[in-house]
């Protein structure tokens, strides 16, 4: 989704797309077994929704506070991608650490752990991918649906070993997950540091001031609240299907029609670049959340919950697509990760405040919590149009505004 800012690949580090799209691999394999089994797993020790709510939600807040200190360290290294070998292999331990844990403030703690320590994973890989697409013109959403991929697979699988084994087998999938980051950390493409200011680079230079332009800023704020808005349905949306009488097969199908989704956008990305700017996307995408959470209260079955997941597609990777492409036209890559870890913060941030809320919200009205979460992203629709019209080039003084972007 991402436009390719040069029109040939020559250059490119050997194998750099195929090791890219198993960098991003490794995390969501991982995360597409966490983000909808692990609450089962806490329900088996019997957390109250409250509590599930609560240790879901501390590790979201440490990640925002940890994931922008370390993007901006990983900025000034040598290989950002060193990051990623002690991220990988400390998440490993503090994966095998919860096998000793089963009250809340243990799991609480270890979990936070958990968040601290693979905080900047994603984020870092992300800025080594959009490091290759600003000076090799590659294919963003080509590398980046096989993390997706990765996410289905990994739910597929994890929903066949519930209905088997229950909540007992996410940590063994969990500890797998993570030894497969350290290997991946280890293959992960090492391109040197991010391009200096003086340094020869054959791209178009970003345009405006970055990160202080405050239409990014009113952006990211504005994408981070729609995104928050999936908050009740990644933490108990698995319990609520499983309410209604879904087997774990079943809801590892409907977790994986809504990354489906997500490899639908990215391998039609280059025709969507063509028809549509990033604003159009990220504005589309948020007005479809308003839906979605409007119609999830509703009990349509499995095939009416089927095509609610497949919304997923334009509530996420519509707008988290179109959120890469402005940062691509605003921040210098000196900046790159930095602002992936400013992204991560406003989201993770909003994200977790959100689910703190819905455990309060959901043990207190049940699905209709939905409607609340349609309320969030309508707010967060407005905040992200008002961004649109805060462009420096959209102001009295400026020219037309770079729709293309």
């Amino acid at each position: 989704m991402i436009p390719a800012q040069q029109s040939s690949s020559e250059g490119a580090p050997p194998r750099f797309r195929l090791l890219s799209a198993l960098s991003y691999c490794a995390p969501l394999l991982v995360n597409g077994v966490v983000l909808p089994f692990f609450p089962i797993w806490l329900a088996t020790h019997s957390f109250s929704d409250h509590e599930i709510g609560i240790i879901l939600a501390i590790p979201m807040v440490v990640r925002v506070l940890v994931a922008p200190i370390v993007a901006m360290i990983a900025d000034r290294l040598k290989e950002r991608a060193d990051v990623l070998l002690w991220s990988g292999g400390l998440s490993l331990l503090t994966a095998i650490a919860l096998y000793w844990t089963t009250s809340f403030w243990p799991v609480t703690i270890v979990y936070a752990l958990q968040g601290a320590t693979f905080a900047p994973y994603l984020p870092v890989v992300e800025s080594i991918v959009i490091s290759g697409v600003r000076r090799w013109g590659l294919d963003y959403g080509s590398m980046r649906v096989w993390g997706s991929i990765a996410f289905i697979v990994s739910t597929l699988v994890g929903g066949r070993l519930i209905s088997r084994w229950g909540g007992a087998m996410v940590l063994p999938v969990m500890v797998f997950g993570f030894t497969m980051t350290v290997v991946m950390a280890i293959f992960c493409p090492r391109i040197g540091p991010t391009r200096r200011r003086g340094q020869p680079i054959n791209i178009p230079a970003a345009t405006g001031s970055g990160l202080r332009e405050p239409h990014l800023l009113l952006l990211l704020i504005g994408v981070a609240i729609q995104q928050s808005s999936h908050a009740v349905l990644n933490a108990f949306s698995s319990i609520y299907w499983h309410q209604l009488g879904f087997s774990g097969a079943e809801v590892g199908l409907l977790w994986s029609a809504g990354v489906a989704s997500e490899v639908t956008v990215f391998f039609l990305s280059k025709r969507l670049n063509r028809r549509f700017n990033a604003w159009t996307l990220i504005r589309f995408g948020c007005a479809v959340s308003v839906c979605r959470w409007i119609l999830f209260p509703m009990n349509t079955g499995f095939v009416g919950f089927f095509l609610l997941q497949c919304f997923h597609g334009f509530t996420y990777a519509f707008v988290h697509t179109g959120v890469q492409r402005r940062i691509v036209a605003t921040v210098q890559e000196t900046q790159e990760s930095s602002a992936q870890g400013a992204y991560f913060f406003y989201v993770g941030m909003a994200m977790a405040l959100m689910t703190i809320a819905a455990g309060y919200l959901y043990a207190g009205l049940g699905v209709v919590s939905f409607y609340v979460m349609a309320l969030v992203a309508l707010c967060g629709l407005g905040i992200v149009i008002a961004a649109y019209y805060f462009q420096p080039q959209r102001l009295p003084s400026g020219g037309k505004t770079r729709e293309a972007v």
